[in-house]
C-alpha cells in the first residue's frame, strides 16, 4: 500500500503529536483565531461544507485556518473530504489526484477514498493519478492535522494538486466535484470541500488588503469571470486561484450561492511588520 509520509511536519506545523495539538488548539483560541474551540467529533449535520483555507505555517495563518474549521465542525464525521491546493513545485501531473493508500501526519494515517479517486478521473477526464505531485506539496498536507483533530482518521480523503490554474481547468473541475459531491449537496451524506489557498504574497500590507478585498468580493459572488479578471489586471499573487476557482465552480452548480468571508488577515498581523505580507482568507460557501 503506497504511504504518503509527511513532507513539512517539524517546519509548517510540529513534528511530535502532543506540540501538533497544541498548536492547533492555540490557533482556534488565538486573537486572530474565532476564540472558541469546535466540538470533538464534529456536530450532528448532514450535508455540504465547502470552504477557503489558507496554508502557511501555523503560527501564521493557523488562526485564520481556524475559521473555517469551526464552520466545519458542525458537521457530522464526513464521508468524504476533498482538498484542493496548488502544486507549488510543479512535479507531476497538472491535475493531480492521489489514487490509492494512506497519508500519514503526527497525528495518524488517513486512507485515501480511492472511488472517489477513480469517479473524479472518470467525471472529468483532465485529472491523473500522480503522487509524485504530492510528493513535497504542503498545500493539502497542513490542512490534514486539523481535520484529524476533528474527526481522527476515519473519513474518507481525496487530495487534488494542481499545477495547471486556468479558468477552463477550474470549470471542468468544479463541474465534476459538483457531481461527485451531489449526494452531500442533497442532505444524503456528510461531505467537506476545501480550497487551499493564499491570497497576495511579499506586497506591502495596505495593497495586500486593497487587491485581496477586491478578489474576495468576486469569490463571495461566485463570479469566476470577474474573479480571473481581477487576478490579471491586478496582478494578484494568490497561490491557489485554481483551487479557490475550482471550489466556486462546484459550489455555484451545487445551488450554494454565496461565499461569507469569515476571516481576513496578513502575516504583518502576526509579526507586526507589514512591508512585506502574506494574505490570509477563510471563506465558507452557503445557501442564501
Amino acid at each position: 500500500m503506497s504511504l504518503r509520509r509527511p513532507a513539512v511536519a517539524g517546519s509548517f506545523y510540529p513534528a511530535g503529536e502532543g506540540e501538533l495539538r497544541h498548536a492547533i488548539e492555540a490557533s482556534y483560541l488565538h486573537r486572530l483565531g474565532p476564540g472558541k474551540l469546535p466540538t470533538k467529533g464534529g456536530g450532528a449535520a448532514k450535508g455540504l461544507k465547502a470552504c477557503v483555507c489558507p496554508h502557511a505555517g501555523y503560527v501564521y495563518s493557523g488562526p485564520v485556518a481556524a475559521h473555517s474549521y469551526l464552520e466545519i465542525s458542525q458537521l457530522a464525521k464526513p464521508d468524504l473530504v476533498v482538498v484542493v491546493g496548488p502544486n507549488h513545485y510543479g512535479l507531476g501531473s497538472g491535475i493531480a489526484a492521489y489514487g490509492k493508500g494512506e497519508w500519514e501526519t503526527p497525528l495518524g494515517r488517513v486512507a485515501i477514498d480511492e472511488d472517489a479517486s477513480k469517479r473524479i478521473v472518470e467525471l472529468t477526464g483532465i485529472v491523473d493519478y500522480d503522487p509524485e505531485a504530492h510528493s513535497r506539496e504542503h498545500s493539502v498536507e497542513v490542512q490534514l492535522p486539523f481535520l484529524q483533530s476533528l474527526y481522527g482518521g476515519s473519513f474518507g480523503f481525496l487530495p487534488i494538486s494542481l499545477a495547471m490554474q486556468d479558468k477552463h481547468t477550474a470549470r471542468d473541475l468544479g463541474k465534476g466535484l459538483a457531481e461527485l459531491l451531489g449526494d452531500a449537496a442533497e442532505g444524503e451524506s456528510a461531505a467537506v470541500l476545501i480550497a487551499s489557498s493564499d491570497l497576495t504574497h511579499y506586497e506591502p500590507a495596505a495593497r495586500a488588503r486593497e487587491n485581496d478585498t477586491v478578489l474576495l468580493k468576486h469569490v463571495e459572488r461566485l463570479d469566476l469571470d470577474a474573479f480571473y479578471t481581477a487576478l490579471e489586471r491586478r496582478n494578484i499573487t494568490a497561490c491557489g486561484y485554481g483551487a479557490i476557482a475550482t471550489a466556486m465552480e462546484a459550489c455555484r452548480i451545487l445551488g450554494l450561492t454565496k461565499g461569507r468571508v469569515n476571516k481576513y488577515a496578513t502575516s504583518g498581523d502576526v509579526t507586526g511588520d507589514d512591508s512585506a505580507v502574506v494574505g490570509y482568507p477563510s471563506v465558507s460557501f452557503l445557501k442564501a
